[in-house]
């Protein structure tokens, strides 16, 4: 069996569920071809190294599996008729993989520590966002002077109003 890599990119404001429901059809379109699915990566958003149907932020997964070239076909295919796709690359990452389980176990295990990263990088980036959000507060509250009402504006302002006329 060989091993390819096929990383796609899709529409930005797609939902989790959207998403859960393309890899799902892929997944099975990999179990119907008798193939071995590794592991799926999603790298989440990125910006686009160029503009793609007026996106300029795409959101970028991976899905490796194990297959004798049959199901490559399927997969493609899948991603082209996918609206939400914007597009698709296939490579084959190593020629022959001798030893399935071993490989298995492998990307397992990397998938295990991607989510791992993953949740601490999702954990970092809330932490930060408080963070400037805290700081924002405080910016504009540092700005914004608030007047003392001593009721005073007000009389001088009739005042000056007699003395017009």
């Amino acid at each position: 069996m060989r091993e390819y890599e096929t990383t796609f990119i899709v529409q930005p404001e797609i939902s989790d569920e959207g998403r859960e429901a393309l890899c799902q059809k892929l997944d099975a379109s990999l179990e119907k071809q008798g193939s071995v699915r590794l592991m799926l990566d999603d790298v989440g958003k990125r910006k686009l190294a160029y503009e793609i149907q007026k996106f300029q932020k795409g959101h970028y997964l991976t899905l490796n599996y194990l297959d004798d070239g049959r199901a490559v076909k399927e997969i493609e295919r899948l991603l082209r008729l996918e609206e939400s796709v914007l597009r698709f690359l296939t490579v084959q990452v190593a020629d022959e993989v001798l030893d399935v389980e071993a490989r298995k176990t492998e990307a397992a295990e990397q998938e295990k520590l991607r989510k791992q990263r993953a949740a601490e990088r999702a954990a970092r980036e809330l932490e930060e966002e408080r963070a400037r959000e805290a700081a924002d507060r405080e910016a504009r509250a540092a700005r914004v002077p608030v007047p003392a009402d001593d009721g005073e504006a007000d009389d001088d302002d009739e005042n000056d109003d007699e003395d017009e006329e």
